[in-house]
């Protein structure tokens, strides 16, 4: 199932100019009358009108692309009378398929001691943490847009692995070795001898890493999942007991920036006094069961879905989301992200997506994107190979919804989002 890592994000990093700082904070929050000390995170999140830029850029460099292939095809017909010209249009396929390009929310995480801060992506569908390198090739320029890359020569607490360490991702590996680092989240909470990636060539991020002002990737799935079987920094976190509450949450604000909780959630963040919970039909990915999905005449029967922090989007079946995005009139691009006259927005339907026996709705218009005239469904095709799951539950449903993850108890809380 490793191989499966990383295709869950054909959605996720966009080339971004952002920057994010940490300020933790501690908060008194009552969980069942118990107090609790909950250590936040700011998140923050990109704009969409840089959202819909960087869509702009994909499927510019996608119709190039194109172009290119065609232009090669046609110039092999011409050398090659007879030959079939057709083999160089067919799709390669790659072992993984996800680049981040669209991901929307970041925050900071420090390595080594004195600390090293970089700008990750807390992504509840991955396992591994990986951060650039000091000689990292393929990993930014060096006055635009440099990354904070990993210094071992300055740290005290470096604890040489060196173990191979590779993602495949659409476009090729990133690649690099394991080490064992001190890594410290929202300055209280301090994980010893965590394994890590420190990655020497990031190419196969492409062109949206080197752009972009994230650093790499703190992933929040299990180990069952983790390259090489590493415990992630969550796992350790708990063991090591420096959280109270084996349980993380995110709040992702709308048009705002969001939070990350860890040992505890913040009940002032959503509505009511309870959460629902939902048990984990897996834990490998945050995979729960779905009863079915409807949006307008469009209903699905029992089906599943993964809750991902680090996609913005929607994913389902193509052959859903082609019939959902056909019936409220959205275009599919040469990307395959779907546009809509903004002039519809409004009259949208809901979505509902039903969860143990509850329905969770996300609002018509709170399904696009938009911003200076362009409309975005934020709905994206994707067959993932078994057993991968049907859908992807992003930044979309999440920004709607308080989420909470119980790693111990392997489970899921929702709320509606203030």
């Amino acid at each position: 199932r490793k191989i499966y890592n990383m295709f869950f994000k054909a959605i996720a990093l966009t080339i971004l100019g952002l920057s994010s700082s940490i300020n933790a904070e501690v908060i008194n929050e009552s969980s069942n009358k118990s107090q609790k000390k909950v250590l936040r995170i700011p998140m923050k999140k990109v704009a969409d009108h840089e959202f819909i830029n960087r869509f702009l850029l994909k499927e510019k460099n996608a119709l190039e692309a194109q172009n290119s292939l065609l232009m090669s095809a046609t110039t092999q017909r011409n050398l090659r009378s007879g030959a079939n010209s057709n083999a160089n249009l067919e799709k390669k396929e790659s072992e993984i398929v996800k680049d981040y390009s669209n991901a929307q929310y970041y925050a900071s995480v420090y390595l080594g001691t004195p600390p090293q801060e970089f700008d990750v992506i807390y992504d509840t569908g991955s396992s591994n943490l990986w951060v650039p390198e000091k000689d990292c090739v393929h990993c930014g320029y060096r006055f635009i847009n440099k990354k904070n890359k990993y210094d071992k020569d300055l740290s005290s607490s470096f604890v040489e692995d060196g173990s191979d360490f590779s993602i495949h991702y659409g476009s090729g590996a990133v690649s690099g070795i394991f080490q064992l680092e001190t890594v410290t989240l929202a300055e209280d909470i301090v994980v010893n001898n965590q394994k890590f990636a420190s990655i020497h060539d990031a190419g196969g991020m492409g062109i949206a890493y080197v752009l972009s002002k994230f650093d790499g990737i703190l992933g929040l799935g299990f180990d069952s999942i983790s390259v090489s079987g590493a415990k992630t920094v969550f796992h350790n976190a708990i063991e090591q007991g420096v959280v109270d509450s084996p349980v993380f949450a995110f709040y992702l604000g709308d048009n705002c920036d969001g939070e990350l909780t860890f040992g505890g959630y913040d009940s002032d963040k959503f509505e009511g006094d309870e959460l629902t919970w939902v048990n984990l039909s897996e834990a490998t990915y945050w995979r729960i069961s779905l009863d079915g999905a409807k949006v307008g005449s469009f209903s699905t029967g029992p089906t599943d879905a993964i809750v991902d922090s680090g996609t913005s989007l929607i994913t389902g079946p193509s052959i859903d989301v082609k019939a959902i995005a056909a019936s409220i009139g959205a275009k599919a691009g040469i990307t395959g992200q779907y546009t809509i006259d903004c002039d519809k927005v409004e009259n949208l339907p809901d979505m509902t997506w039903t969860i143990d026996g509850k329905d969770y709705t996300v609002p018509g218009p709170k399904l696009v994107i938009q911003t200076a005239g362009m409309c975005l469904f934020a709905m994206m095709a994707m067959d993932m190979p078994k057993p991968g799951p049907a859908w992807i539950l992003g930044d979309v449903f999440m920004r709607e919804y308080y989420t909470v993850f119980d790693y111990e108890n392997e489970k899921i809380g929702f709320a509606k989002a203030i």
